[in-house]
């Protein structure tokens, strides 16, 4: 009689359904219960540039991998990380350490990346306005084989009240950001473009997908130019492919690197 209670108190608890939440921080690894499990040897994770049904997350920030390019070097980023702690040589963790530009990959820019004065002042990576760097933004198709000038800037027609634009040029057509070699024939601003953005714009973010958003020949003095006013923020080396022209929810978190004049940065659109 007890083993027949036993059989029947066990039959019944597993006709009851139980609710265990999903493991949602890692959506990419599907799991059914959040307990500890046996991972299998051939268990990877899906990496995606896209999140979500109708409303879309598109990630518009670039992997971070030795082949990344970076500037004035044919050699790409290259070995930046290193496994310093190794659970393999019997630590309780993994620990990764690396050693990068502040420059690299997707990023920001502060006004004391092209001022010294501003550099020494504190104006850095840390200071800058989130409410720039977050909140609605047109995305824009620049006209192919051209730099940004005030001809382009004025045939973009973009109205008055946009307050951050993302240009997408040529560059996301060559796929420069996955091309391990600089290329300085990359596609950005003039300064004339940029002071036609200035006196004409209420634009107060500048986004662009290649590692400077001021064309190579000008890029001293675009930069100079627009970070001097410290209330435009460049966003630099996104990654613009199969999003369509439109506006979107920009949101943008540098890391808060303080006496950084620039910072890498995680970019992403809300459709």
């Amino acid at each position: 009689m007890y083993h027949l209670l036993i059989i029947v108190i066990i039959l019944s608890f597993s006709s009851i359904p139980i609710a265990f939440a999903v493991d949602e921080a890692f959506p990419s690894v599907p799991t059914t219960f959040r307990v500890a499990t046996k991972h299998s040897d051939d268990q990877k994770p899906i990496r995606r540039e896209v999140y979500g049904g109708e409303r879309k997350i598109f990630d518009i920030s670039h992997q971070y991998t030795p082949e990344l390019p970076v500037w004035e070097s044919s050699e790409g980023l290259g070995r930046f990380m290193r496994l310093a702690v190794s659970m393999k040589n019997g630590s309780v963790a993994n620990i990764s350490k690396m050693k990068l530009s502040v420059h690299s990959g997707t990023h920001v820019d502060a006004p004391g990346h092209f001022h010294e004065h501003y550099y020494d002042s504190g104006f850095d990576s840390d200071s800058l306005d989130l409410q720039i760097l977050n909140g609605p933004a047109l995305l824009v198709d620049v006209p192919r084989d051209k730099n940004i000038s005030a001809e382009v800037m004025k045939s973009l027609h973009i109205p008055k009240g946009i307050r951050r634009v993302l240009f997408k040029t040529l560059n996301t057509d060559r796929r420069l950001m996955f091309k391990k070699e600089f290329d300085s024939s990359f596609v950005g601003f003039l300064i004339d473009g940029a002071k036609w953005l200035v006196e004409n714009t209420d634009i107060k973010l500048v986004g662009l997908d290649y590692l400077s958003f001021a064309a190579y020949d000008e890029a001293p003095a675009t930069h100079r130019f627009i970070l001097e006013r410290r209330d435009i923020i460049p966003v630099e080396a996104l990654k613009l492919d199969d999003v369509e022209v439109g506006m979107y929810s920009l949101h943008c978190l540098p890391l808060r690197l303080v006496g950084a004049e620039g910072a890498p940065t995680r970019c992403i659109l809300i459709k």
